[in-house]
C-alpha cells in the first residue's frame, strides 16, 4: 500500500472531477495524502530546507546532545515509553522566533503565509466533496467570518539515534486540530500511518506537501473523514527534517458535526460526536494525546 499522491494543479483543468474524487477517497480511506503541484514555489521550499538545516546545526544540535532524551537513552537499556527523540520549536504569529540564523525569520514567515492559503484551498475542496457550503470548514475553525483560527508551525528535527528500537521519534497519535500540512525530509524517512492495522511508510517525495486531517475534521464531517494514527521512527542515519503547520480551531470555537452530514431518521438525530468548545477538547487532549481517541470525545461530551 502507498499513500495517495494527488496533483493539485489538476483541479483547474479537465481532470477536476477525477482529482476531487481522489482527494475525497484519500480523506475517507487514509486521512493522509501527498500534494504535488500545490502552488508553493519550489524556490521558496528550497530556502525553507536551507534555513531549517542551518538553524538546527547552528542553534539546536549541541543542545540536543545534552538533552534528557540522550541522557535517558544512555542510562537505561529499557524502551523509553514516554519520550520522543525529537528536537522541536513552534512558530506562531505572536511568539519569539530564532534570530541567529540568517534568513530564517523572513523565509519562514513567507512560507507560513503560503501554507495558510493552501490549507484554506484544501478545506474548500473538502467542503465541496462533502456537500457543505463553500467556506464552511474555514468558518467553523475560525469561529465565524474573521481570522481567529490557530495557525502554528512545528519545526522538528530527528537526529540519528543509536538505539532506534528503544525510542520513537514521535509516539503514535492523532492530531487534535483541523488540517495539517507537512513539509517532510526529501531523503530521510520515518513517518508512518496506521492503515487497516498495518504501519505504512509515508514515502519521502521532493517538495510535496503531506496533508492529514485532525480530530476536529473527524467531528465536523460526522466521522466521514477520520483522523489517522501516525508516528515517526527514529532515524539510524541522517537528520530528518519535518515542518508541520497546523490550521486548528480558535480555542473559543464551538465544534460539532455539520448539520448537513447528520442523518435525521423519524425526527431523531443520529449524532456520533458531541458538540463542544475546542479549548475544552484541548484540555483533554494534552492529557491523553497518546491514548485512544474515542475516550477524548466522550470526556469532552461530559464537560
Amino acid at each position: 500500500m502507498v499513500i495517495p499522491v494527488v496533483d493539485f494543479s489538476k483541479l483547474n483543468g479537465e481532470d477536476r472531477a477525477k482529482t476531487m474524487a481522489q482527494i475525497a477517497n484519500a480523506c475517507q480511506e487514509w486521512g493522509f495524502f501527498q500534494l504535488v503541484n500545490h502552488g508553493i514555489p519550489v524556490e521558496l521550499l528550497e530556502r525553507v530546507k536551507k534555513v531549517s538545516s542551518e538553524f538546527y546545526k547552528g542553534e539546536r544540535e549541541e543542545n540536543f546532545k545534552k538533552s534528557k532524551e540522550v541522557d535517558l537513552l544512555d542510562e537505561s537499556s529499557e524502551k523509553l515509553e514516554n519520550v520522543d527523540w525529537e528536537d522541536v520549536i513552534t512558530l506562531l504569529d505572536d511568539n519569539e522566533w530564532p534570530s541567529k540564523t540568517p534568513g530564517f525569520q523572513e523565509t519562514m514567515k513567507e512560507y507560513r503565509f503560503e501554507l495558510k492559503k493552501l490549507a484554506e484551498k484544501v478545506m474548500q475542496v473538502m467542503d465541496e466533496n462533502m456537500g457543505l457550503p463553500k467556506g464552511y470548514i474555514r468558518k467553523a475553525l475560525n469561529d465565524g467570518d474573521g481570522d481567529n483560527a490557530f495557525f502554528g508551525t512545528k519545526v522538528s528535527h530527528y537526529p540519528p539515534c543509536p538505539h532506534p528500537e528503544r525510542v520513537k521519534g514521535l509516539r503514535a497519535h492523532t492530531d487534535a486540530g483541523g488540517v495539517i500540512l507537512l513539509f517532510q525530509d526529501d531523503k530521510v524517512g520515518g513517518l508512518q500511518v496506521l492503515k487497516d492495522g498495518e504501519w505504512i511508510d509515508v514515502q519521502p517525495l521532493p517538495n510535496t506537501i503531506v496533508i492529514n486531517t485532525g480530530d476536529q475534521i473527524e467531528v465536523l464531517s460526522n466521522g466521514r473523514y477520520k483522523s489517522a494514527w501516525h508516528r515517526v521512527l527514529s532515524p539510524v542515519h541522517g537528520i530528518r527534517r519535518s515542518i508541520a503547520s497546523f490550521y486548528n480551531p480558535s480555542l473559543k470555537a464551538t465544534i460539532a458535526p455539520a448539520p448537513q452530514l447528520v442523518e435525521k431518521t423519524n425526527q431523531q438525530v443520529e449524532q456520533t460526536y458531541p458538540k463542544f468548545v475546542f479549548g475544552d477538547y484541548m484540555s483533554v487532549y494534552v492529557q491523553q494525546k497518546f491514548l485512544p481517541k474515542e475516550p477524548r470525545f466522550q470526556a469532552v461530551r461530559a464537560v
